[in-house]
């Protein structure tokens, strides 16, 4: 989502009462939502980064965490040019990568699943 989206508020009572959101956004928010409902929490940083910004959830936490790619892929057993090019979202990773990154980063395998 690289496009500036308009989003459309609807005021009751002269408050803002709720946000209309386009499908494709709703659809790419609402995992996180859920995973938030469900106790696996990810911060608002990381939530912007991925959501706002396209940032690849991988390398939105590895980022709000202070860790460099060398650091992650070393605690997950990978190289570091694999790290890159996932982040970079020209591989997807099996979720077998997925658990081996999120305990790297200490994280559940579900705060990686977007």
């Amino acid at each position: 989502m690289n496009a500036r989206t308009d989003y459309q508020t609807i005021v009751h009572n002269g408050e803002p009462a709720f946000v209309l959101v386009p499908v494709a956004d709703w659809e790419r928010v609402r995992p996180l939502l859920e995973q938030v409902a469900a106790g696996d929490g990810i911060p608002q940083a990381v939530v912007e980064a991925h959501v706002l910004h396209d940032v690849p959830l991988v390398r939105a936490w590895r980022e709000h965490l202070g860790l460099t790619q060398d650091a992650v892929a070393e605690r997950a057993g990978m190289q570091q040019s694999s790290l890159a090019r996932l982040e970079r979202g020209e591989i997807k990773p099996r979720t077998a990568t997925l658990a081996r990154l999120a305990a790297a980063m200490g994280l559940g395998l579900e705060q990686l699943r977007g």
